[in-house]
């Protein structure tokens, strides 16, 4: 499918079926329009007038607020009848934006989501398909009687996961505030209700987290990442911890290539217990002949 911003039409590169048309364009706007213009001036501003509409603002952009300013469009002062006049209608449309309580939860849980966005460093792309999936929560009405940070998070982790970011259900709990079984059983409601089909998470993903954090070198990286290979090709990996599969495996990589550290270490930096890592070692060790 191609997208022809120009004619607004989502058109099959094939056989030319047109699947939508009147699209949005919500790229930046070039014209130039002021008073500079009819002076046949150069004006450098080309700004929009607005912010582009996004899933990720409680109104999706769409709204307009009325100014503060006192002065009509000719730029004269307005009488003491319109500015009061004004003023009523800024303080109703104020009061307009919180009258629904869908708005208010919106505007509460986006305003966190922007909040989390900053802390983490998230992409557009998962900003936008975190609201997408809150906004469809609401719609199913799972929200009513639960946290909205809790259902945040949740979709959040749902989000992360579906971009190939994935994090940690650990990991996001911690960063968000919310207790891990909460985040869990609102993340296996929404995977049931919403019908989402999350893909499952590559181990190898969190290989290079772990190692960051440990400075492990680059070629005790690339011999985990070998080994895990092997370990998916062979369905060992199957109902595991990724994220402590992960870690056994660094590990194991580190006594291949004689690089000193331990259990301890690799626990701590992956989030994990070394109750865990010596479990998933023993397995290992019956699986691969990688260890003596």
């Amino acid at each position: 499918m191609v997208t022809d911003p120009e004619s607004g039409e989502i058109i099959c590169s094939r056989c030319g079926l047109v699947s939508q048309d009147m699209l949005t364009d919500g790229r930046a706007e070039w014209r130039v329009f002021g008073l500079d213009d009819n002076n046949n001036n150069k004006n450098n501003n080309r700004q929009r007038v607005g912010s582009p509409n996004s899933l990720a603002f409680h109104d999706m952009g769409l709204s307009t607020i009325i100014g503060t300013d006192s002065r009509d469009s000719t730029g004269h002062k307005l009488d003491a009848s319109m500015n009061s006049a004004m003023q009523r209608l800024r303080t109703w449309d104020f009061r307009s934006l919180s009258s629904s309580s869908a708005n208010r939860n919106r505007m509460k849980a986006f305003s966190e989501l922007g909040r989390l966005k900053d802390k983490l460093g998230l992409s557009d792309a998962i900003v936008e398909k975190t609201a997408y999936i809150y906004r469809k929560a609401q719609q199913k009405q799972l929200i009513k009687g639960r946290a909205i940070p809790s259902i945040l998070a949740a979709a959040l982790y749902i989000a992360c996961r579906e971009m190939g970011a994935p994090r940690s259900l650990h990991e996001t709990a911690e960063i968000t505030n919310v207790k891990s079984k909460a985040l869990s059983h609102h993340y296996k409601l929404l995977i049931r209700e919403l019908d989402i089909k999350v893909p499952l998470i590559d181990p190898v993903r969190y290989i290079a987290k772990i190692a960051n954090k440990t400075r492990i070198q680059e070629k005790t990286q690339r011999t985990a990442i070998d080994i895990m290979n092997n370990i998916v090709k062979k369905e060992i990996s199957a109902g595991k911890n990724p994220v402590g599969l992960a870690a056994t495996v660094l590990y194991v990589s580190c006594l291949d290539n004689d690089e000193k550290i331990t259990q301890r270490e690799i626990a701590d930096a992956a989030g994990v217990t070394e109750v865990t890592v010596r479990n998933r070692f023993k397995d290992l060790k019956v699986h691969l002949l990688c260890v003596n």
